[in-house]
């Protein structure tokens, strides 16, 4: 059970005075005094003996997994692997699997409800999302098909595993593999039960638990029906979740390797046949199926997702991150002892100036190759590897400190304002918009530009007037209050302090708290 986190983040559109959800992003373990004791013994005296034989069992499961696709080539591995073959190697690697999760303390699998047929759910979506420990639910699944990423391939036993379990891999750094994985995965969901179950972790990365995150639409693009699976720790002592603040991996090892038993909960849901219109758009399909899930557990359905490496939140009707990179950014400067301030940026206000990373470090008056590197490597790059120095600018003069907040939107404003085709006065259009949100509050530019078509709907033009960006940012409840605690002059902003954005919404002010790792 988990024992709190700190803060609250912020619900979208949430009634006065109702309590917050927990902030989903962030686990800390509080254990008393007997439990430290406790823990220090098992962990002493248990935990090496178990974590040395699991170890020992993974590199077993290795001869198994290569023989399965030994001498195969790459056409038939694109069919599903029958025959001796699947017999022998899949209740090898079944048997071994289960004798792993054993030996690190998971002692009862409990399962719930009933496993649908590869014909009658060809996908299987499980949360949440918690722990490295997660793929047990493959056990009673009986090793359904998996989405990972190919760079594990390279990774010593893992990789051998994921090609055993013909996986579907996705990379990161080709834009065509998603279009490649979005075919398999349809391929194999349309195969008529040719192709055993795929399994899908739809919130794509790991919280503490207390609410499920925005699922992603990949596991609902086939349309075909989903079995949504729920998986449960119901133990005294959280040790096994593993989210993006809180304990480490070799931490959360331990202290689940330290537990004389610890159990898990796989429940298996009806069946959840989408109706045409969800067929058609994965995105709504998702998010209902995420309802239908969140209220099973117990635990609200939110907006909160990962873009790129940052978790992002939902503050009224705005996505911010958790963590600006604009505060990551401040921190590489001030350590290479530059002062934003005496920086002459020169901008030219509503005219892009392209420059380069050389042109950078000498506008910045920084000579170490990697400090340069890694500063640069906050602003957005075009083609040719260049950032627009209007970036540069507004993120100097926002780290200063030495403009108030009404200088502060002004001087974004001007930088980032165009001339209008039609009458006098400039307006901020939507790149320049969602470019000002994106630096100062680290907002995804998709939301940003739907927000900003959404505050230009009360007007005639399809920009906002120099009054109208004010109003949202300095003067409107909620978000004026986001864009102060985010950068006001006189405190560095923190996301474990008070006054951060997942308290904006009902106005709670958590006390801070260590983080306990």
């Amino acid at each position: 059970m988990n024992q709190g986190s700190p803060g609250d983040w912020a619900p979208l559109d949430p009634t006065p005075g109702s309590p917050a959800p927990p902030n989903p992003f962030v686990h800390e373990l509080h254990l008393s005094r007997l439990q430290r004791v406790k823990l220090c013994l098992l962990g002493a005296l248990l935990a090496p003996i178990r974590v040395l034989l699991a170890f020992i069992v993974l590199f077993l499961l290795w001869p198994f997994a290569w023989l399965q696709v030994a001498g195969l080539t790459e056409a038939q591995l694109q069919e599903p692997i029958t025959g001796w073959r699947k017999t022998v190697c899949h209740n090898g690697v079944l048997g071994l699997s289960r004798l792993l999760f054993f030996l690190l303390g998971f002692l009862r699998i409990r399962v719930r409800g009933q496993r649908a047929s590869r014909l009658q759910a060809p996908v299987l979506v499980a949360a949440p999302h918690s722990t490295f420990f997660d793929p047990i639910v493959l056990l009673p699944c009986d090793l359904p098909k998996v989405v990972s990423r190919a760079e594990n391939l390279s990774v010593p036993v893992i990789g051998a595993l994921l090609r055993f379990n013909q996986a579907i891999l996705v990379s990161r750094h080709d834009p065509a593999s998603r279009r490649r994985v979005v075919e398999e995965v349809r391929r194999r969901a349309t195969s008529g039960g040719k192709w055993p179950q795929v399994l899908f972790f739809p919130e794509g990365t790991c919280s503490n638990k207390k609410a499920l995150l925005k699922f992603k639409p990949g596991a609902f693009i086939a349309g075909v029906p989903v079995q949504p699976v729920l998986i449960r720790y119901p133990n005294s002592l959280d040790t096994t979740s593993w989210a993006w603040r809180g304990p480490g991996v070799l931490k959360v090892l331990w202290l689940t390797a330290s537990q004389p038993c610890s159990i898990v909960d796989v429940e298996f849901l009806p069946v959840y046949h989408p109706s045409p219109e969800e067929s058609r758009n994965p995105t709504l399909y998702a998010n209902n199926v995420q309802r239908v899930m969140a209220q099973a557990l117990g635990i609200p359905a939110t907006e909160c997702e990962f873009v790129g490496s940052l978790p992002v939140i939902v503050v009224g009707r705005l996505k911010v991150s958790l963590e600006p990179q604009l505060w990551e950014l401040g921190k590489v400067l001030r350590k290479a002892g530059l002062s934003p301030g005496r920086v002459d940026t020169g901008a030219e206000p509503g005219r892009s100036r392209m420059i380069s990373q050389e042109e950078f470090a000498r506008q910045l008056q920084l000579s170490d190759p990697r400090t340069v590197a890694g500063a640069f490597s906050y602003f957005q790059q075009d083609g040719q590897g260049l950032v627009d120095f209007r970036d540069v600018a507004l993120a100097l003069a926002a780290l200063d400190g030495g403009r108030s907040l009404d200088e502060l939107t002004r001087l974004a404003f001007e930088l980032f304002a165009e001339e209008q085709a039609e009458g006098p006065g400039r307006l901020l259009y939507r790149q320049g918009f969602s470019t000002i949100l994106h630096l100062l509050l680290g907002s995804p530019r998709p939301a940003a530009a739907t927000l900003h078509a959404e505050l230009c709907q009360a007007g005639p033009h399809q920009g906002l007037s120099l009054c109208q960006f004010q109003a949202f940012s300095l003067h409107d409840p909620l978000h004026g209050k986001l864009f102060s605690t985010y950068l006001r002059p006189s405190l560095k902003p923190q996301a474990s302090v008070p006054g951060n954005p997942m308290s904006l919404a009902n106005g709670t002010v958590p006390a801070p708290k260590q983080k306990g790792d």
